[in-house]
């Protein structure tokens, strides 16, 4: 039978691993120079609708 604390060590590490793998994907994706458009786009939609200051 296999030993909870094996089980908790390898599920730590695991887990460790999984988040720096997404970490890495995530970063590869933002600095991708194929999204620049997409997320300059997506920072100024913000304004594109507005006609001037609320009143």
């Amino acid at each position: 039978m296999i030993e909870h604390a094996f089980l908790v060590g390898f599920s730590k590490s695991f887990g460790l691993f999984y988040l720096i793998a997404m970490l890495v994907a995530v970063v590869i994706y933002a600095m991708k120079p194929s999204n620049k458009k997409r997320f300059d786009d997506a920072s100024r939609s913000i304004f594109r609708d507005e006609a001037g200051p609320w009143q």
